[in-house]
């Protein structure tokens, strides 16, 4: 393969029953990656991700552990069948940074687990002690969207492509938010079914207790560069790495810009999402509609995926 390759990893709400089954089942190197992760974690995290049940895998401190790595299994598997191949650069959605990041070498596997599982449990904890809520907006200028947002006092939490964008905060301004939402000029908003306010002020505990978990990881430059959700560039030195990675729990997830980026600078050719959902997959598409996108979830997508792959 020699297109301009870019790995993108999920993020939290990506999670189903189910994920990383049949990779573990079929490929010897993501097996692996599930038996060394309940070691790690001196839990079953393989079964709550294969077998559920639901209300067990959503919870903030399973799924981002699980997707972490089902994502990395997922490009184990297709590592098996391809080869090592070119990596030119690496992004994930919130959670899927950090898997970006393992993907790319910055930290071990077994630290980067660490890491997220802390993550997760620091966040879940968050908003247990919090009353949050999110609310997508549709069809609305980003312009206008942030005024409301400054209006109610809540934060930007994801710009997530051209005309969806995510609010989050306290759960009665987010209401109220949504309220007034349509007459400001947005076409279509939702409160969003999740259990906080991610990426909001209301996480700062979370990101206060996980900076000195960031400090205390060894981390090296990564072998490909990997963007920041915060800044939307890439980040290469490990102090610049800790700090984007404990921004980004409160920060803006602005993946539009970064997808732009991929695409207008770093002419980026192909995406290859790893991770279950193909929710960035349809993300890139309203961003940058001309770019393929092979979504890798289970045995039968990374069989469609082989069968283009072979013709770059």
């Amino acid at each position: 393969m020699t297109k301009r390759i870019a790995l993108l990893f999920a993020g939290q709400g990506a999670q189903a029953v189910g994920m990383g089954r049949d990779l573990a089942e079929g490929f010897p190197a993501a097996a692996e990656l599930f038996r060394e992760a309940d070691a790690i974690l001196g839990r079953s995290l393989s079964t709550i991700a294969f077998s559920g049940p639901e209300s067990k895998l959503v919870k903030t401190a399973n799924c981002q552990p699980a997707l972490f790595v089902h994502g990395l299994a997922s490009l184990a598997a297709l590592r098996t069948v391809i080869g090592e191949f070119p990596v030119h650069v690496a992004a994930g959605l919130s959670l899927g940074e950090f898997t970006a990041h393992a993907a790319a070498g910055t930290f071990a596997f077994a630290d980067g687990l660490r890491l997220v599982a802390e993550r997760g449990r620091l966040m879940q904890e968050a908003c247990e002690h919090t009353t949050g809520a999110m609310a997508a907006m549709i069809g609305g200028d980003e312009a206008i969207v942030r005024q409301l947002a400054a209006d109610f006092g809540v934060d930007v939490a994801n710009f997530n492509s051209p005309g969806q964008i995510v609010l989050s905060g306290e759960e009665s301004k987010i209401e109220a938010a949504l309220e007034v939402a349509r007459d400001r000029g947005i076409r279509k908003c939702a409160k969003l079914n999740v259990a906080g306010a991610y990426h909001s002020r209301l996480m700062q505990s979370a990101a206060d207790a996980l900076a000195p978990k960031l400090v205390s990881t060894p981390m090296q430059p990564p072998a490909f560069p990997v963007f920041a959700n915060v800044t939307a560039r890439p980040v290469g030195d490990p102090a610049e790495i800790r700090a984007a990675l404990s921004a980004q729990v409160t920060g803006s997830v602005r993946w539009t810009e970064t997808i732009e980026f991929l695409v207008d600078v770093e002419k980026v050719e192909l995406f290859l999402e790893l991770g279950p959902g193909g929710v960035l997959a349809g993300l890139v598409k309203r961003t940058r509609k001309d770019t393929p996108v092979l979504s890798i979830t289970d045995c039968a997508s990374l069989a469609i995926a082989l069968a283009v792959l072979r013709g770059f």
